[in-house]
């Protein structure tokens, strides 16, 4: 068994502490995972999810619209994992050249720097899950949860399982979202209403290249959701109620055709774990780490290890993984 303290990255091999103390990419600790060169792999494949994305938009669409919300909703969820990998210092040392590339919201909905600030707030391991402190937590305090309405406790209900996260998930995570950033933004919170104007100028011109193309508004909506509704797949299981901290993050091991292509899709994140210990860790490096280190990985998490995205669907497609109340919660915190 090698030592996690050091793990070869192409022709370097790099130092890690034992556990990701960091969040801020920008610290020695998580740049010390962040291969030295440039990456020109991640930057090739930004490069062909924007050409496949105008080929769905422009080419499939003359063909089918069907085939172009699917092609284009492909990309849309490719598009937002190379966002992940942006905002962990990705594929160049510079953040600035690193953003740009990005800068297209192809899923409409999630301005990059409010993605970018509230997941690297999630990445404080000690808050994971936390109702209030994790901004990507599907948990409720309970006695939140108990003064709500029954319409809308059953549809939360249905929200936590896998077939109405997948269904219904892109649009109550949107207005909940939404409704957060709108409270901040009144509050004064520096960056918001920043972040949502950029977002709103790469929207229109979103919108705008895709009005010169045979691929309908309505359509184009609609991979924007598909590729969304993908995502959810992915972020369904990536945390759980445990006590201690490494023990809430999952590990999809991806086995199959269904987990190829979703892991793919994913940029191997579905190696949650893997992730959240060294967040600066490339994504193609990713399953090389995890399969050194497979036990290491598994006895870190406690075991919370899925072995395909079959399997989760099997379980939960029609059944909540978790209560929406946190299991875990005192009120007094």
């Amino acid at each position: 068994m090698h030592d996690m303290s050091a793990i070869e990255l192409d022709d370097q091999t790099v130092a890690l502490p034992p556990i990701a103390p960091d969040l801020d990419p920008a610290t020695a600790e998580a740049k010390a995972a962040l291969p030295q060169h440039p990456e020109w792999g991640t930057f090739l494949l930004i490069v062909v999810c924007y050409l496949l994305w105008a080929g769905a938009v422009f080419g499939l669409a003359q063909i089918s619209q069907t085939l172009a919300v699917m092609g284009a909703g492909l990309m849309v969820a490719l598009h937002s994992s190379l966002c992940h990998e942006v905002l962990h210092g990705h594929p160049f040392r510079s953040r600035s050249l690193n953003e740009a590339l990005v800068f297209l919201p192809l899923n409409l909905c999630v301005p990059y720097g409010r993605f970018r600030d509230t997941h690297l707030e999630h990445h404080r391991d000690e808050n994971l899950t936390d109702p209030y402190d994790d901004p990507e937590s599907n948990f409720q305090d309970p006695r939140i949860w108990a003064s709500l309405p029954k319409w809308r406790q059953n549809l939360l209900r249905v929200n936590n399982t896998l077939l109405g996260r997948i269904l219904l998930g892109p649009l109550i995570g949107q207005v909940c979202f939404m409704k957060t950033d709108w409270h901040l933004a009144r509050n004064g919170v520096p960056g918001i209403k920043r972040d949502w104007a950029l977002h709103g100028i790469g929207t229109a011109l979103v919108l705008w290249l895709v009005s010169f193309s045979a691929m309908s508004l309505l359509a184009y909506l609609g991979a924007a959701y598909m590729g969304l509704a993908l995502l959810k797949i992915r972020t369904y299981l990536e945390h759980r109620a445990h006590a201690d901290m490494h023990g809430r993050t999952a590990i999809v091991e991806g086995r199959g055709v269904l987990g190829a292509v979703l892991g793919f899709l994913f940029l191997n994140n579905n190696l949650h774990i893997v992730h959240h210990l060294y967040p600066g860790v490339p994504w193609h490096r990713l399953p090389r780490l995890y399969h050194e280190h497979r036990s290491r990985f598994q006895q870190r998490n406690d075991g919370y290890v899925l072995p395909s995205y079959a399997s989760v669907f099997r379980q939960f497609a029609f059944r909540a993984k978790d209560p929406v109340p946190h299991p875990l919660w005192k009120s007094s915190e």
